[in-house]
């Protein structure tokens, strides 16, 4: 993992960029939602791009980011070359559809043998239960199987959103302070 300065840094760099395409794309005077939309939508391109397309959940990010406004995103970020990510996300979507109607097999000849204690798939459950709402919260999250790597994604994101909290706050208190309050 890096080191946070020079993630602060590189998110900080990029989400200037970010604003200053956001502001130079627009004809017309931005209404407030739309200041909104752009300083979120070039704040969550410039903390996945400092990712470099490493993890899946800045991967799924960029996709979003491209899908709603791809011009936007390509002056952001340059060119975007067709990717197999593209490709795999789609290819993980077959593939978990498939293990889906699959691991509903295996469940129920599971529940059938009642061999397994009552505690014990209780526990399951609830893991279950919670590692689902984890991948929704990490974008990209929902594609992942592997337990291990939803919790590494989970905690990447986490210090990049804490990284980029840390950023924002840091820029609110410099205006505050410029601004003479």
């Amino acid at each position: 993992m890096r080191n946070s300065t020079s993630l602060k840094q590189e998110f900080l760099k990029k989400w200037i960029k970010g604003l200053q395409v956001c502001n130079s794309s627009s004809e017309k005077k931005m209404t407030i939602l739309e200041r909104k939309k752009a300083i979120k939508m070039s704040a969550d391109i410039a903390m996945a791009s400092t990712r470099n397309g490493t993890t899946c959940w800045s991967r799924a990010v960029i996709a979003n980011a491209t899908q709603s406004n791809r011009v936007v995103v390509e002056r952001i970020l340059g060119p975007h070359k067709p990717s197999r990510s593209v490709s795999s996300v789609m290819h993980k979507k077959i593939l978990k559809k498939s293990r889906r109607v699959c691991s509903s097999r295996s469940r129920r000849v599971l529940m059938r043998k009642r061999d397994v204690a009552k505690t014990r798939s209780i526990a399951k459950r609830l893991i279950w239960k919670k590692t689902q709402v984890l991948k929704s919260l990490v974008p990209g999250g929902e594609f992942m199987e592997d337990e291990m790597c939803l919790i590494a994604e989970t905690l990447d994101y986490i210090v990049s959103l804490r990284a980029q909290v840390d950023v924002m706050r840091c820029l609110a208190t410099t205006t505050e302070f410029i601004n003479g309050k």
